[in-house]
């Protein structure tokens, strides 16, 4: 894939594009009837593209810090993209100054330098200075440069409308498997293992901590059963997650520990990509060491049991 950096105007190009707009953050279910649809439309000669900002513009706009989490850091983003047949993406930096750009020059100045043939988006697209245009807009600006514009209705799941913020707000409340659902795949984080205190070593239940490669969403504080890969190797292999503050041994930050079932090497320094597929329980502040081992026992028995229920639904 080729990735253009767009820092005013993009630059002009000749290459047919079928281009996609949007944030693309976790790849849904939605996202992926886009991409789907762009591949239908698409003409031999045409290419895939999308455009995209490098952060959320609420984020930017705002500060509030829920619009910076992701689903989807864009590495891995970019990833599924290309999975998908994406060949360019172009990708903005979103600073305020971009903010007050109105929604007809967007189009007519900035969309008009590359060789659009159409355009996909989602059914609730916005875009411009303060969210001014929606899909009537940018098909009335679209139409000036004859561009066809194909708007992909929402998909929903039991019901509700999918989106990253519904997503994200699942993830928020435990609710993985709402999660899941929606994603199409599990939820996966991905860090490198560093050195901690060694406590679970020393209570017979070694656990890899986390250094996030970037601002994730973070999960509900409480216990996981999930998969996890180690490094670019395929296997996947069965675990326990603590993700939360550790109150019996008053931790004072929120750390994601990871507790191999059936993986003992040494894992210090080494990326591991972890998977939450089911919310076991809720963090508990237990009375002395002697209770959270005998409760980290039962969660180990639970999982035995659960794990194969998984399998079984055939979780990616």
């Amino acid at each position: 894939m080729k990735i253009i950096e767009v820092e005013t105007l993009p630059p002009d190009d000749s290459q047919p594009l079928v281009l996609m707009i949007g944030k693309f953050d976790g790849i849904h279910k939605g996202h992926q009837k886009i991409l789907e649809t762009a591949q239908l439309y698409k003409q031999k000669e045409e290419i895939l593209a999308v455009m995209s900002f490098s952060e959320h513009p609420l984020w930017i706009l705002t500060g509030d810090v829920a619009y910076k989490e992701k689903l989807t850091p864009e590495p891995e983003k970019i990833r599924f993209l290309q999975e998908f047949g994406v060949k360019r993406y172009y990708r903005i930096p979103f600073i305020k100054e971009y903010a007050n750009l109105s929604a007809k020059t967007f189009i007519l100045e900035h969309i008009a330098r590359l060789n659009v043939k159409r355009i996909i988006v989602g059914e609730g697209f916005v875009f411009g200075k303060g969210r001014e245009g929606g899909t009537k807009e940018l098909s009335t600006y679209c139409r000036k440069l004859n561009i066809q514009v194909i708007v992909v209705p929402l998909e929903t799941e039991n019901g509700a409308k999918m989106s990253s913020s519904l997503i994200r707000a699942f993830i928020r409340k435990g609710k993985i498997k709402e999660a899941n659902a929606q994603l199409y795949r599990p939820f996966t984080i991905i860090g490198t293992v560093i050195n901690g205190q060694a406590l679970g070593r020393k209570l017979g239940f070694p656990t890899a901590n986390m250094e996030l490669t970037d601002t994730y969403v973070l999960p509900k504080p409480g216990i996981y059963v999930g998969r996890a890969t180690v490094d670019a190797y395929s296997k996947k292999w069965n675990v326990l997650i603590s993700a939360g503050y550790r109150p019996t041994v008053n931790g004072d930050h929120y750390l994601i520990e990871v507790h191999f079932l059936n993986f003992n090497d040494d894992l210090y320094g080494r990326k591991i990509a972890v998977s939450f597929l089911h919310y076991l329980r809720e963090e508990i502040k237990f009375q002395g060491l002697d209770p959270l081992i005998e409760q980290m026992k039962k969660d180990k028995l639970e999982a035995g049991k659960i794990l194969p229920l998984i399998n079984h639904n055939n979780v990616p």
